[in-house]
């Protein structure tokens, strides 16, 4: 949960960006790490394998300066996307603050899509926490591609929740910063 610390009058809150494997979620961090100004992100810390999955996960430190000399430090998470990083997943999730759920729209990744959000769904149970009340966002990647699972079938299938959802081409950085800063506000309350 967040951490507040009134000595450096800073704020630091947990988001984990979660999905199936080869979604795009370590290209969400990727585009705002190489987007951003030095001073509002720190290193990017990436663990992958030999053919680009994410081993670990991802990490990605952002700071959004408030008006009253406040911080808002932003722990940005990837998460593997494959069931056997089980261990992994649950350690990154553990005092999650809210969650980025990065859907693969390519036609045939519906079942991964599926499976991935069932175990975010018992991940989140494991660690003590409510899937029904996280802050969670929806993000329906790669939609520049052809062949792709039309928005109102991922909703229908993934966003049971009703929550805000974004298409994107997260290597493009489409719908990329739109996603942060609606996960931004869910866990800040501003939204």
């Amino acid at each position: 949960m967040a951490v507040h610390n009134a000595a450096t009058r800073e704020i630091v809150y947990k988001v984990a960006y979660h999905g199936p494997g080869m979604c795009g979620k370590t290209t969400n961090l990727r585009f705002i790490y190489n987007t951003l100004p030095g001073r509002q992100v720190g290193n990017f810390l990436v663990l992958d394998t030999a053919v680009e999955r994410t081993l670990y996960y991802d990490f990605l430190p952002v700071v959004i300066p408030l008006d009253d000399d406040y911080k808002v430090r932003f722990h940005l998470y990837t998460v593997p996307g494959q069931a056997y990083y089980d261990a992994s997943r649950k350690l990154v999730l553990r005092g999650v603050d809210g969650v980025v759920f990065v859907a693969d729209s390519r036609g045939d990744r519906m079942a991964e899509n599926e499976e991935s959000l069932a175990m975010l769904k018992r991940d989140l149970t494991d660690v003590g926490l409510d899937y029904a009340t996280v802050p969670l966002i929806m993000q329906y990647n790669k939609r520049d591609l052809a062949n792709v699972i039309p928005a109102d079938l991922l909703t229908e299938k993934l966003n049971e929740r009703g929550v805000r959802s974004f298409g994107a081409v997260a290597r493009d950085g489409v719908g990329v910063f739109e996603t942060l800063s609606a996960i931004a506000d869910l866990v800040t309350g501003r939204n």
